[in-house]
């Protein structure tokens, strides 16, 4: 049961690499019944679980919930899809975002539910660093609007260089992961070369000190509640 459980999981997260848009495209047809069967299986595996649990705690596990209102969003969400295609309407498949509630909420994933759990536990204890990075990447973006928004520099397709805040704070967003290094700074160095001392700075601050203590905060944040959860497992 575990394995076509997981089968059945994986065919159902698959679908989104032939539905449209699609990296393979395949038919609507085709789509909608492999998830159509794959929700028949759910419910299946489900309608088994409540057989062999006693109803009072069936009805109070708050995963066996979820995963009946994802099954009916789901079967909604196709059938409206469905409908609207039929009178060529152009809609999305806005149920595809609760197909992963699947992977998480069945008696055979617990072992990803703790990693999750832990996941979900770490997240406010890496938000104050989340918030200085933030300050500083907002900071920099605007020191970066007064230093270049007023030189009328302009980028090597010949657009508009740092003129508008959200897209500053964007590209160096990007910066952060070097992805745009040295792009994005080269029309404010030929302009003048003192201007990559902004940049090298940027670098240093976010890229080196912020990612790093960023990764330090989320890697022993999660070390510890995956401790905790562990030793009250050792204990039950």
């Amino acid at each position: 049961i575990r394995t076509v459980t997981y089968f059945f999981i994986f065919l159902n997260l698959s679908l989104a690499v032939f539905e449209e848009p699609a990296v393979y495209p395949l038919p609507f047809l085709v789509t909608s019944l492999v998830e159509v069967l794959c929700l028949l299986v759910f419910f299946g595996r489900l309608t088994h679980f409540a057989k062999v649990t006693l109803r009072n705690v069936f009805w109070k596990d708050t995963k066996n919930i979820c995963i009946m209102v994802a099954i009916l969003l789901s079967l909604t969400d196709l059938a409206i899809y469905g409908v609207l295609r039929i009178y060529n309407v152009s809609s999305i498949r806005w149920s595809r975002i609760v197909r992963p509630i699947f992977l998480i909420n069945f008696a055979e994933s617990r072992q990803i539910r703790r990693a999750f759990r832990s996941i979900r536990n770490t997240l406010p204890e890496i938000t104050y660093v989340f918030l200085l990075f933030m300050f500083s990447l907002l900071m920099f973006s605007l020191m970066a609007l007064k230093l270049f928004g007023e030189r009328n520099l302009q980028t090597a397709e010949g657009l508009p260089y740092f003129k508008n805040y959200l897209e500053i704070v964007f590209d160096l967003y990007v910066l952060v992961t070097t992805a745009n290094s040295p792009d994005v700074m080269m029309p404010a160095f030929d302009f003048s070369s003192w201007y990559a001392l902004f940049f090298i700075a940027f670098v240093i601050v976010n890229t080196y000190i912020f990612m790093s203590l960023f990764l330090a905060v989320v890697y022993n944040n999660y070390k510890k509640h995956l401790k905790v959860m562990f030793g009250e497992m050792n204990c039950d």
